[in-house]
């Protein structure tokens, strides 16, 4: 059975309704990381998509007032991460605001167009960003797949009703 909507009461679009509505939808966890002038930037990101196959191309949304959105306005080249549900903490760190993101709790390398590399995550890529496209307070940015490693093991990390969950068998 499914819940009939109330359309006598509708809401207003706002960003509480957009927040509420999508905290009902089940999203996939990545860390989008970046060369930055100061070190290696990153950030925890639930907006990823597959664009084209032809090319492959692949987007994401920033907000234009994280920490991370200098370096990714300047840069040519992003790394794409897929998270595991082991990594939770990752996905944490890699959200707050001030955090030490590559820090000592934080494996990674320095891999191909200088891309910090995640350690352990089930999937990445480095890809060319092609364009970065206003949409309100974020920008979608557009991206074409250079190389990667699909090879990790493990489940996918979602993110759920404001946390961070695995799959239930």
């Amino acid at each position: 059975m499914t819940a009939t909507p109330d359309l006598r009461t509708p809401r207003l679009a706002s960003p509480d309704l957009l927040r509420s509505v999508f905290r009902r939808h089940a999203a996939g966890v990545a860390v989008i990381t970046a060369r930055g002038g100061e070190g290696p930037v990153g950030f925890t990101a639930t907006s990823l998509a597959s664009v084209s196959a032809e090319p492959p191309m692949l987007s994401f949304g920033i907000g234009t007032g994280a920490s991370s959105w200098p370096a990714i306005a300047e840069c040519d080249h992003v790394g794409v991460h897929i998270l595991g549900e082991h990594q939770q903490e990752l996905a944490a760190t890699f959200a707050r605001s001030g955090a030490d993101r590559f820090g000592a709790g934080t494996g990674w390398s320095e891999g191909p167009e200088g891309v910090p590399v995640l350690d352990g995550v089930l999937a990445w890529i480095v890809c060319r960003v092609v364009a970065r496209v206003p949409a309100g307070d974020h920008r979608i940015v557009l991206a074409e797949v250079v190389l990667g490693d699909p090879t990790g093991a493990g489940r996918p990390l979602l993110y759920h009703q404001g946390q961070f969950n695995g799959l239930r068998d």
